[in-house]
């Protein structure tokens, strides 16, 4: 399934819906659909607040393919180069006033999902997103 939005944070509203009904017509629990939405959120975000350094419109692409128990989401961007996994991982044992601004979203989709890929092909960012559809 393909899923083509703007860049207008209006837009995850659409995604959280589609992203549910996909869920309930492949059976997902309620806890999968929820963290698929907020990873997703998380991401689409980010691409939509700092990605484009101009106010055009641009398409974001989220492809979703189930292959047997484990869902792919791929979302690609023609924002600037962004790769995610070369954010460190802020220290969440350290006071809030000591820890760095920003990263905490990033670390909410890497503890949603099950592995993570990036890589920069023509002028795109292509993050994929690896999420075990069973309930562990």
């Amino acid at each position: 399934m393909l899923i083509t939005l703007r860049n207008n944070l209006s837009e995850i509203e659409r995604l959280a819906s589609t992203v549910m009904q996909f869920g309930r017509e492949n059976n997902f629990s309620d806890k999968v659909i929820f963290d698929l939405n907020l990873a997703l959120e998380e991401v689409v975000n980010n691409i939509i607040s700092y990605g484009y350094q101009d106010k055009n419109e641009h398409q974001i692409n989220i492809h979703m393919e189930l292959e047997g128990a484990e869902l792919e989401l791929r979302v690609e961007d023609d924002g600037i180069p962004f790769n995610p996994l070369e954010v460190p991982e802020p220290d969440i044992n350290k006071p809030i006033e000591e820890r760095q601004p920003g990263g905490l979203g990033l670390f909410f989709v890497r503890n949603l999902t099950d592995k993570l890929e990036y890589r920069r092909v023509k002028d795109k960012n292509i993050f994929i997103m690896r999420k075990k559809t069973q309930d562990r």
